[in-house]
């Protein structure tokens, strides 16, 4: 299967790094020209510098705003009105118990993790719909199926993310735009191996044992029994994003290693 997106224009948001970085740069190796978003500028460089550099293409472009709120979402939609992919990848996440999550942090996780999907898709969602084609995509978890103890309010960030994509696929059946949710596992982004890293400190581990343990510990349910790489979490994003997944819509697609105990 050759995957083939030339004269198709995507947008990636949170971009500049991990599994974002990875999804943009196999977007510009099928041939679509990529614009990549981050909040820092210099990140935002980078990273175009970096997809021109593994691609070879020279069109790759970049937008510095924070997507996270509603002013940032409005400038990457005043910079790049119209697209053809749309990569919903931005997300936070960290570890805090349940009893400590207050309503400013409620509020900014589904402001980030949500909102910002569901501004840009209604946004590029009508061009998209007018035109007859269209891909996009929001960067779930497996823990929206999965909620972590550890982190209710990511989960549940996650599962709402679920309900705006299947809803999405609804309002645009048959209008040859689909709509899809990825959900990764355990991935090892940068992020990820920061976090290996200081709880490996703390247990007196390599980070490579912490992986391990914490798979172990927290997703003893792995079939993998390894965190994968963004390239293969982006690999599932490029073919949804392709023409041969044009019957794919309305899915939650999985790429998490086996950890959901689920048949369906």
């Amino acid at each position: 299967m050759k995957i083939e997106l030339s004269g198709k224009q995507a947008l990636v948001t949170g971009s500049t790094a991990g599994i974002g970085l990875a999804i943009a740069t196999g977007l510009a190796n099928a041939g679509a020209q990529v614009t990549v978003v981050g909040r820092d500028q210099a990140g935002v460089d980078k990273a175009v510098e970096h997809i021109k550099q593994a691609s070879g293409r020279g069109d790759a472009s970049g937008i510095a705003a924070d997507a996270g709120t509603a002013v940032g979402c409005q400038t990457v939609i005043e910079a790049l009105p119209e697209v053809d992919i749309l990569v919903n990848n931005l997300g936070v996440y960290g570890g805090r118990p349940f009893f400590e999550i207050d309503d400013a942090a409620w509020e900014e996780i589904f402001q980030i993790n949500v909102m910002s999907g569901v501004r840009l898709a209604r946004h590029y969602a009508k061009g998209m719909q007018a035109r007859g084609w269209g891909r996009i995509q929001f960067i779930s978890s497996e823990s929206a199926l999965n909620i972590p103890a550890e982190m209710v309010h990511y989960g549940v960030s996650k599962a709402a993310l679920q309900g705006v994509s299947r809803g999405l696929a609804k309002v645009l059946a048959g209008s040859g735009v689909t709509v899809n949710t990825i959900l990764p596992g355990p991935t090892r982004t940068e992020g990820a191996q920061a976090m290996m890293e200081e709880l490996a400190k703390e247990r007196g581990v390599t980070a490579e044992q912490m992986e391990g343990l914490f798979l172990e510990e927290n997703r003893p349910s792995t079939l993998l029994k390894r965190f994968a790489t963004p390239e293969e979490v982006a690999n599932l994003c490029i073919y949804a994003a392709s023409t041969q997944a044009s019957a794919t819509t309305g899915a939650a697609l999985r790429v998490e290693g086996g950890i959901v105990e689920s048949i369906s």
